[in-house]
């Protein structure tokens, strides 16, 4: 009997920890690349001075408080831990008002591209690195108004029993009502349209301007690209919504079990776009990337250093 229940949960304890294993690597290296960008964003005032890279600064934040979130949703998931709905509720609303900000900041850095070009010299006050905080602000605020709305409009029976009773910490079992359903369809649908729209509109205003400028088109054709990969990364927070569309298919041709096609959505549609997004944009910048490469050869030379004095000890 013992010999048939080793085998009955070795198969799924192995299958955990491969996915631990795969997961753990990419969440390392992410943290570390995100730590070494802010790193420099702290310790350098031109980047402090320059609202572009305050917004993508805020990006870096948003994008490391969900995938913490995330990954802790996901550590709970494989080890089969219930939490309480009064503890599941703080990390689901983290995790929704991230997602919904990750496009709304998109559209804020297309417009700020836009704004840079089109007043070079007169640029609004609201766009101006001292005053840049506070839009940052009011997108988080509209993110967990909606966030906040959508958990408030499920079932209210007995509201105070259940908070307490312990379910599967996931957004797929906790907001089920159709109420709350709708309105999420509803609001991403709308947000990612007009973020969509925003970013076409930057785009074609800045080639129309790339036609009237004989000078300084090194620049535009910058703020150019740079719009087009804030619409690349608009396209991979978009693979979230491909989510349904791949189980219907695993399921049609694979006998996949449901935890690995849970996990293998959360991989390739949650874990590895919020990875690349941010490492795109910030190796991609020419100003940014001189200094990531400078600090990593600083830290590389601060390891080499004390293993050179132990070498030179032990000759004399």
């Amino acid at each position: 009997m013992q010999n048939l229940t080793v085998k009955a949960v070795s198969p799924r304890s192995l299958s955990v920890i491969i996915k631990v294993c795969v997961v753990i690597p990419f969440f390392c290296i992410f943290l570390c690349c995100i730590a070494v960008m802010l790193h420099i964003f702290a310790s350098h005032r031109q980047f402090l001075d320059t609202s572009r890279y305050i917004l993508f600064a805020s990006m870096l934040i948003n994008d490391i408080a969900q995938l913490l979130v995330s990954v802790l949703l996901f550590f709970l998931d494989m080890a089969q831990v219930k939490l309480a709905l009064v503890y599941c509720f703080p990390l689901l609303s983290i995790s929704i008002a991230t997602f919904q900000n990750t496009p709304l900041i998109l559209a804020t850095m297309s417009l700020e591209r836009y704004v840079a070009i089109i007043y070079p010299l007169q640029c609004p006050p609201a766009w101006r690195s001292d005053r840049i905080w506070i839009i940052i602000l009011s997108l988080w605020l509209l993110s967990c108004i909606c966030t906040i709305t959508e958990c408030s409009i499920g079932q209210q029976k007995n509201a105070v029993d259940i908070l307490y009773i312990p379910v599967v910490c996931s957004d797929a079992f906790v907001n089920t009502s159709a109420n709350q359903m709708f309105f999420k369809a509803v609001v991403n649908i709308l947000c990612f349209a007009v973020v969509a729209v925003i970013i076409l509109f930057t785009y074609v205003r800045i080639l129309l301007e790339t036609r009237k400028l004989r000078q300084d088109r090194t620049s535009v054709s910058k703020a150019m690209h740079t719009v087009l990969l804030h619409g690349f990364q608009l396209l991979l927070c978009m693979l979230a919504f491909t989510i349904p569309i791949t189980e219907s298919l695993i399921v049609l041709h694979a006998n996949w079990l449901i935890e690995d096609i849970a996990f293998f959505n959360f991989f390739c549609f949650i874990l590895i776009p919020r990875f690349l997004s941010p490492l795109i944009y910030g190796f991609r910048d020419q100003t940014f990337r001189s200094y990531i490469g400078k600090t990593l050869l600083c830290c590389s030379n601060r390891i080499k250093k004390p293993s050179v004095k132990s070498n030179n000890l032990f000759s004399t």
